[in-house]
């Protein structure tokens, strides 16, 4: 099957996996998918993650989901796409969005490679906007 929008696919798998109360989710890997997940981890929005690597495929990523030890709910409250396929979204370093006040992240494809919001900014570097975490 082939896929039109892998990371609106990847969004999906993560939403549906914590809807389902999933404590793992696995994902047919891509360099961006990888950079996004480095990103998630680094900002605390998942537990953990691995690369599995395939022969002659691209392999795995599986993610270890996190969940408020308390409430059980998800710590991703909030996991949407901006740019599609059909309608792709760019900004300029001033125009890129704060999400909740910089409470929720912007992901952002740059020619410096995949970078949040915050990061843009720091380095007055503009991009695609892929996605929107909180």
């Amino acid at each position: 099957m082939l896929i039109t929008d892998p990371i609106g696919d990847y969004l999906s798998r993560i939403r549906n996996a914590q809807m389902a109360k999933h404590r793992m989710v696995e994902i047919p890997s891509s360099k961006m998918k990888k950079a996004i997940t480095e990103i998630l981890y680094d900002q605390g929005y998942i537990l953990k993650y691995k690369f599995e690597e395939a022969e002659g495929k691209s392999g795995l990523i599986k993610i270890a989901l996190k969940y408020d030890s308390l409430t059980k709910e998800p710590v991703i409250k909030k996991l949407g796409r901006i740019s599609r396929p059909g309608l792709r979204k760019y900004a300029k370093a001033e125009e890129v969005p704060s999400i909740i006040n910089g409470l929720g992240i912007c992901i952002v494809s740059t020619n410096r490679g995949i970078l949040t919001d915050k990061d843009c900014r720091k380095q007055n570097i503009g991009g695609e906007l892929l996605c929107y975490v909180y």
